[in-house]
């Protein structure tokens, strides 16, 4: 029994002796030696300065006024983790045995820079912190060198700054960040909270291999990025090279303010394209910033797309995608402002409000360059229905044209090409080819012109320019034609017009309609139309403002078999605004016309009968005066020879 007391004494005397002797450890010394380690897992310079002292409580370690950790040779932001204020704690029972391992290291408003390249060299790759890493320390050249481990890291409001080349710097302020790393070749916890804009966004990650992923193995990750606004989610694995594979998720209730809560610019969003997401895709990025989606779905409201994408990560992002858009709504996405208020007229307006005048922001043309296919089931595009669509899209340096290879439209198919061009001030323009077209519900849809049914083919070429719709249909300019078979014209009964002088309605049927048009600073004119009906032909002539909504237009129909065949003619004069067009004969021109054919005849009889008189009969192509002439000549001449 004496001997076992005798034992427990000497254990006692062991364990004060060595808990004594940690009191009397020199500060600087062990902070010298966890620097040294710090040097080893990182492969960095590692400086410990200003006062140091050794605490004892909550964590047995060092203290220090300065820490800073050396970043990678060819970085350029500064040292990698810069703090006026840094605690280093170390296993008190590896303390007792004469080493120095270090358990968790704190820091107090630092400054952390991150620094990644294209190459796909990144600052935060370290080079001797493998699982098996271990270094030299203060000891004998024949002891053995003592194993690493950090078990825990953590920093509070701390400034994170982060240089990836060919992007924009983006720094954060007030970081906390927390790393549980508490096997050396185990899976390491990361918690970050970040407040870019004052609304805090949590970071949480699961990293197996820690160890050999910040050396730059690739290894199984999981990644959560919470925020007020939304939720993105990654499931697979990546390496601090910048390959990266697996399942990405996002879901945003308003994508506006998740981004803005990221720090990035946010935007205002229609509300069924992209205000609010649900994306699902299989995602692999390379070293060099080539990002692949597969599988990619895409719910945005009431619009769902899916597809695949190719994209280079570049200044500006190069895009190659297929997407299929299904049945498109883009109608209810558009607020009432962009679609030109509530007047009246659709996205044409109204008298009183005419074209929107908000200014057009096609700033996001220069956000990508590349080309996409797109295919629909249908687009409803608010003012324009269509139904089948195959296009391509393509940008080059805020340049874009849509090439619409296949649109089924109104019954019949367009195809052309819409241009917007924003290089030097924003331009639209283009061509298009419609055949078969039904003209009422196209006409209804882009004037609010319901009157002329019929299917047809057109062709137009445009352009305009200008910071808003007002601007650009005030500037239109291009030319056009129309060819329409078989039709009706509403609200006009030519045989009742034309038999009885009443407009007051009624329907006309023709046979044809066709003619030609040019445009110009937003007026379109025509001069040539031709109206084919079994018993009347009618022509026009006029012009529709398409800038300021408004029309002036003559259409003079002819009986072709009254006046014993020689025709009658009424024309019917269309004036005033899209949303009220009058619609009244015009007997004035009527009269002029009829006044004028009357006096053409009884000039005519006049010198018909002068002609008998005289007994001259003029030359074919000679007039009267000049047969009088040679008739007073020649009696002249007899006289005298006479």
């Amino acid at each position: 029994m004496k001997w076992i007391f005798r034992l427990l004494g000497l254990v006692v005397l062991i364990v004060v002796v060595g808990v004594v002797s940690i009191f009397f450890l020199p500060a600087d010394r062990v902070a010298r030696i966890a620097a040294e380690q710090l040097r080893g897992v990182t492969g960095r310079d590692v400086a410990i300065t200003g006062e140091v002292s050794l605490t004892f409580w909550p964590v047995l370690g060092v203290r220090a006024d300065g820490l800073e950790v050396g970043n990678a040779d060819w970085a350029e932001q500064g040292p990698m983790l810069q703090a006026a204020n840094a605690a280093i704690g170390v296993d008190a029972m590896a303390l007792l045995q004469g080493e120095i391992r270090i358990t968790n290291i704190e820091a107090e408003s630092p400054t952390i820079r991150l620094e990644q390249r294209a190459d796909g060299r990144a600052s935060w790759q370290f080079t001797d912190a493998s699982g098996e890493a271990q270094i030299e320390t203060e000891t004998a050249p024949d002891r053995p060198a003592r194993a690493i481990s950090i078990e825990r890291l953590k920093v509070t409001d701390a400034r994170l700054i982060y240089d990836a080349e060919g992007s924009d710097l983006v720094s954060y302020e007030g970081v906390d960040l927390t790393l549980d790393w508490p096997e050396r070749l185990g899976p390491a916890e990361i918690a970050a909270v970040l407040r870019p804009t004052g609304s805090p966004v949590t970071v949480d990650a699961v990293i197996d291999g820690f160890a050999g992923f910040i050396t730059g193995d690739t290894q199984t990750l999981r990644v959560t990025v919470d925020a007020e606004a939304g939720k993105l989610e990654f499931d697979g694995r990546g390496s601090t090279a910048g390959a990266v594979a697996g399942t990405l998720t996002l879901n945003t209730g308003n994508t506006g303010a998740f981004l803005q809560a990221l720090g990035l610019s946010g935007a205002d969003l229609p509300e069924n394209l992209g205000r609010s997401i649900d994306l699902s895709t299989a995602l692999t990025l390379t070293p060099d910033r080539q990002l692949a989606l597969r599988d990619l779905v895409m719910g945005l409201g009431k619009n769902r797309i899916t597809g695949a994408a190719d994209i280079g990560l570049n200044d500006v992002p190069q895009v190659n995608a297929q997407l299929d858009v299904g049945a498109l709504d883009l109608e209810s996405g558009t607020s009432p402002e962009a679609s030109g208020g509530s007047g009246g007229g659709g996205a044409g307006g109204s008298a009183d409000t005419g074209w929107p005048k908000t200014p057009i922001d096609a700033s996001g043309l220069s956000a990508f360059n590349g080309e996409i296919v797109l295919t629909a089931q249908s687009i409803d595009l608010g003012q324009f229905k269509l139904g089948a669509t195959r296009a391509l899209l393509r940008n080059d340096r805020s340049r874009m044209v849509f090439e619409l290879r296949d649109v089924a439209a109104y019954g019949g198919n367009v195809s052309g090409e819409f241009v917007i061009n924003n290089r030097s001030g924003l331009s639209v323009g283009g061509s298009l080819a419609a055949r078969s077209i039904q003209m009422q519900p196209l006409l209804t849809d882009a004037a609010d012109l319901d009157r002329l049914t019929g299917q047809g083919n057109a062709r137009l070429s445009f352009l305009g320019a200008g910071a808003s719709v007002d601007a650009i249909m005030r500037s239109l300019s291009g030319d056009g034609s129309l060819q329409i078979g078989r039709g009706t014209i509403l609200g006009i009964d030519l045989d009742r017009l034309m038999r009885w002088g009443d407009s007051s309605g009624g329907t006309t049927v023709f046979d044809s309609l066709t003619g030609t048009w040019t445009i110009a600073s937003g007026v379109l004119s025509n001069s040539d139309l031709l109206l084919q009906l079994k018993n009347y032909r009618a022509s026009g002539d006029g012009v529709v403002g398409l800038g300021r909504q408004t029309v002036d237009y003559t259409f003079t129909p002819v009986a072709l078999r009254a006046n014993s065949g020689q025709g009658v003619s009424i024309p019917v004069r269309f004036t005033g605004p899209w949303s009220d067009i009058s619609i009244r004969p015009d007997l004035e021109a009527a009269f002029e016309a009829e006044i004028d054919a009357k006096t053409d005849e009884l000039e005519n009889r006049a010198k018909e009968k002068l002609n008998e008189r005289l007994g001259i009969s003029g030359q074919d192509g000679q007039s009267t005066e000049d047969a009088v002439k040679d008739r007073v000549k020649e009696k002249l001449l007899r006289k005298l020879f006479d």
